[in-house]
């Protein structure tokens, strides 16, 4: 009980100090998995969007195959890119594999059938509403698409950080495209089980309470943000 104590210590310790190390880490991770985000809230959101609002045959298949990669496996996802990226896949010439950037693209794809699929849900219970007023306006559909994210902005943020939860704390599909390699893809999670391993419990619990601490900071602009902006 001890050891476990000295260990949250000198975790503690390490967080305080900014140890350059961790600080290394954690920057790391939040520039790859914000980036990801990003990336995949501007592209999801649109397609979302536009799948909420317009009925066509074959829609309700589209909507099976956004809800079975919700739920893919991580590692099989990176186990895919890896052959993609490797030298030898047909996007090798790239030189990404190993790369901050593969963490980056196995994580929006990751997290782009989530936000994708939120986003339509979001949407299309909003469009029952908006719909008459929209038709009797005339309003486009590119039009119509611009003011339902608007709109809907706030229930969008919880979407958001629902993509951005997943990226930061995926390991799987990280660690095969990025081999977590020291002082170039080593995120968060991947460090976490490294020093676990390895018996540094200090660095493990320094990098398990950052990542909580984030979550927590998160949280709390997304409900301030909700309290503040008109639904």
């Amino acid at each position: 009980m001890q050891d476990i104590w000295q260990s949250f210590e000198l975790a503690w310790t390490l967080i305080v100090n900014l140890n350059p190390a961790l600080s290394e880490i954690v920057l790391l991770s939040l520039r790859v998995s914000l980036t990801a985000t990003l990336i995949a809230c501007l592209v999801g959101m649109p397609l979302g969007a536009l799948l909420g609002i317009r009925h066509f045959r074959g829609k309700w298949a589209v909507t099976v195959v956004l809800n079975t990669f919700m739920g893919m496996p991580p590692v099989v996802l990176g186990l895919l890119f890896y052959m993609v990226l490797s030298a030898s896949g047909p996007l090798g010439w790239l030189q990404l594999l190993y790369t901050p950037g593969a963490m980056i693209l196995v994580q929006v794809f990751l997290i782009l059938p989530i936000v994708t699929a939120l986003t339509k849900q979001i949407i299309e219970d909003a469009w029952v509403e908006y719909q008459p007023l929209f038709q009797s306006l005339c309003v486009s559909r590119s039009g119509a698409v611009k003011t339902m994210l608007w709109d809907t902005r706030t229930s969008l943020l919880t979407v958001s950080l629902a993509g951005f939860a997943r990226a930061i704390s995926e390991v799987g599909a990280v660690i095969v495209v990025g081999g977590n390699i020291n002082h170039l893809t080593r995120v968060m999670t991947t460090a976490i089980a490294l020093e676990t391993s390895k018996g540094d419990l200090a660095m493990a619990l320094a990098l398990g309470m950052v990542l909580l601490m984030i979550a927590l900071t998160v949280n709390a602009m997304v409900f301030s943000a909700r309290q503040r902006l008109p639904v």
